[in-house]
């Protein structure tokens, strides 16, 4: 993991050695492993990442405040992060983020992802590599995803639908008025709503979503909204293996 970081930064144009890990995990881990040091928090369907954010950030405030290190590789798409980020840069520590191939067209992202654009805008660099490779790397460490049978594209919509539906219909007929309306000004939906349409999804696949089942995902909440739902009003994803994208902090 360490080699695999390092040559990452190395190819951002950053000759930097990676010093230590911090890895935030709900699981016991087994091995001890040199240079990483684990933090135990809750799971994301427990409280929806707030334990995770707030180790990750009093880690973060520490090592700015004491000035423990000039660089930091953060790796999580959560932008409630963003503060944290924000108050480490603030005291002349650099912080940079680990992205996919969606960082290459910020533009798009931030169309199409605004709260992951947002985030990693705020990166002083941002570390592109493939979601791919480093699921290889973290193979049988991180999860079961790796493992994991690929579902079937038209499943995963029905599922998807299946969870919008059931949450609208559980949503007062004032709430989903104002809802309308933002949809109507903004192009993305509101952050809350997508953490928790985010949360369900990934208590019902028991995996998170790769970026273009987050796009058909909001896509599908719009329609569901706005009442246009049909079989055609939501384009189905590429049917090439699902692999997992960069979700959780390492």
């Amino acid at each position: 993991m360490s080699q695999f970081l390092g040559d990452a930064l190395s190819q951002a144009g950053l000759d930097l050695d990676v010093q230590r890990i911090y890895w935030y995990s709900e699981d016991q881990e087994t091995l001890d492993v040199d240079g990483q040091i684990v933090r135990r928090v809750l799971s994301h369907d427990a409280d929806g990442g707030v334990s995770l954010l707030q180790s990750m950030g009093q880690d973060l405030s520490r090592l700015a405040q004491h000035g423990a290190c000039d660089h930091v590789l953060l790796a999580s798409d959560d932008e409630r992060l963003l503060t944290a980020i924000d108050n480490a840069q603030l005291t002349g520590m650099f912080v940079h983020i680990l992205a996919d191939d969606a960082a290459r067209n910020m533009p798009k992202l931030h169309q199409t992802d605004p709260g992951w654009g947002r985030l990693l805008s705020q990166a002083d660099r941002r570390i592109v590599v493939q979601p791919k490779a480093l699921a290889e790397i973290l193979q049988g460490v991180v999860s079961k995803e790796g493992n994991a049978v690929p579902e079937a594209p038209e499943v995963i919509r029905q599922t998807m639908t299946e969870v919008i539906q059931s949450w609208w219909a559980e949503e007062p007929e004032d709430k989903r008025e104002e809802l309308r309306d933002e949809l109507h000004i903004n192009r993305g939906i509101p952050q809350e709503v997508d953490r928790q349409l985010l949360l369900r999804m990934r208590h019902r696949l028991t995996r998170a979503l790769s970026l273009p089942e987050k796009k058909m995902l909001r896509e599908i909440f719009r329609a569901v909204a706005f009442d246009t739902l049909s079989a055609d009003s939501v384009q189905t994803p590429s049917t090439q293996p699902v692999v997992p994208s960069i979700e959780e902090p390492i």
